[in-house]
């Protein structure tokens, strides 16, 4: 594949490797810049929990590819790419792949190995001179056992290539941290792939913070921040129930930054969107992990709703016009607003009647919308990770009180009253 520009019918191609998910949006954004979008897609078969959100109406073409670096080129050749670019998470390293064959900007492959698993992506954040978080690649049960004792407190155990919270445990034993690498050592995950590791990480102690971002040659902009809230519930540690913006006035958006900037520059990822996951601690900041893509969620709608940008805007705009983007990389983000998400989490499972406060829910002032994942008359299961997460709420608006009040009212009308099920026969 060689040329870059215009495809067949005279516009400019870009290829998105794993356009599922919160892709769907920067198509979206790559069409208003004046692009057409081929998909390539990185596996024959598209993971389970993207099948429902799957839709090619917005593509010219898709490409499967089934192994032969060679022959996916091939394929694409027509279509003249611009520019590749991950959608998903495991996306990334084919569109490095693909990106460096063309001879297109992108972020090379020696560091894409890194850049997708957790271990190695510590390894050479810390390489850098970066703090991170204290680690183990877990060879067996005994070895994990030894080190959590030595380390002592609570740790992480997850394996090495995953998204989302798929095979995350918060162990404070080593006879459950052992268990849970006995769990996720060949386990499917959500991939639909075996678990090729396990990694063990230190817990660490702090307020999470999310950080999107989007570079252009190495010069990155902040596109949005977010702060997690966090609860334990059915059974489950540190469960995300909610992200709420940050702004750069916060004094601890400055510091993410300068770090954020810091593990993109360690990994080398200098083209694009990518998306950290940061605890701010009382030694500092310290990198949970990183990925080379949009964050996921629908995120981007609400980014914009608070900073009057999003990463899919900025992705557009920095493989269409990279000088514009280039000459405000720095600047201020475009609005001074504040918006939240909350995800919701049901005690019950069974099947869905209705969600009878969802009325209340629509009163509050800062409402913005909602995504369903349950509907009444599917069944609801019992919340204790993403997949089974029923519905998500959004939140905006000028004043950073008001989204603080509506996401904590959210906070007390979930739970037991919020979510009625049908009627179970007897007998």
């Amino acid at each position: 594949m060689s040329g870059r520009g215009a495809g067949p019918n005279g516009r400019g191609t870009i290829v998105v490797v794993d356009g599922f998910g919160s892709a769907a949006r920067l198509v979206e954004a790559f069409g208003a810049a004046g692009y057409n979008c081929v998909r390539v897609q990185s596996t024959v078969d598209v993971p389970e929990h993207y099948l429902r959100e799957l839709d090619l109406g917005h593509y010219l073409a898709n490409v499967v590819h089934h192994g032969d670096l060679g022959v996916t080129l091939g394929a694409l050749a027509v279509h003249r790419p611009r520019a590749v670019v991950a959608g998903a998470e495991q996306g990334v390293e084919l569109a490095d792949a693909l990106a460096e064959a063309a001879g297109l900007e992108g972020n090379g492959t020696a560091l894409s190995y890194a850049r997708r698993t957790k271990d190695a992506q510590a390894a050479a954040v810390a390489q850098a001179g970066l703090a991170t978080a204290r680690q183990l690649t877990v060879r067996n049960a005994d070895q994990l056992a030894d080190w959590h004792r030595g380390l002592g407190g609570r740790v992480v155990v997850k394996p090495v290539r995953s998204a989302r919270n798929d095979g995350v445990s918060f162990c404070d034993t080593p006879d459950e941290a052992v268990a849970a690498y006995l769990r996720v050592r060949s386990a499917v995950n959500d991939f639909g792939l075996r678990n090729e590791g396990v990694v063990a990480q230190e817990y660490l102690r702090g307020t999470e913070f999310v950080v999107n971002t989007v570079g252009w040659d190495g010069r990155h902009r902040v596109t949005d921040a977010w702060r997690y809230s966090k609860i334990n519930i059915n059974g489950v540690r540190d469960r995300i129930n909610g992200i709420l913006s940050l702004p750069p006035a916060d004094p601890r958006w400055a510091e993410l930054r300068h770090y954020s900037f810091a593990v993109l520059d360690a990994l080398g990822i200098r083209y694009g969107a990518a998306h950290l996951e940061i605890v701010l601690t009382d030694d500092g900041p310290r990198l949970v992990e990183v990925g080379a893509r949009l964050c996921g969620s629908d995120v981007a709608r609400y980014a914009v709703l608070a900073t009057g940008e999003s990463q899919t805007d900025r992705v557009a705009q920095a493989y269409a016009d990279s000088e514009k983007f280039l000459a405000d990389v720095h600047a201020p983000y475009r609005r001074d607003a504040h918006a939240a998400m909350a995800f919701l989490a049901s005690p019950v499972e069974g099947r869905l009647r209705s969600y009878p406060l969802l009325d209340q829910v629509e009163q509050l002032e800062s409402y913005r919308g909602r995504s369903v994942k349950v509907s009444p008359g599917q069944m609801l299961r019992r919340t204790v990770d993403d997949s089974s997460e029923p519905l998500s709420i959004g939140l905006a608006h000028a004043d950073a009180i008001t989204v603080e009040k509506d996401f904590q009212t959210l906070c007390y009308l979930d739970g037991h009253g919020f979510y009625e099920l049908e009627e179970t026969p007897h007998g």
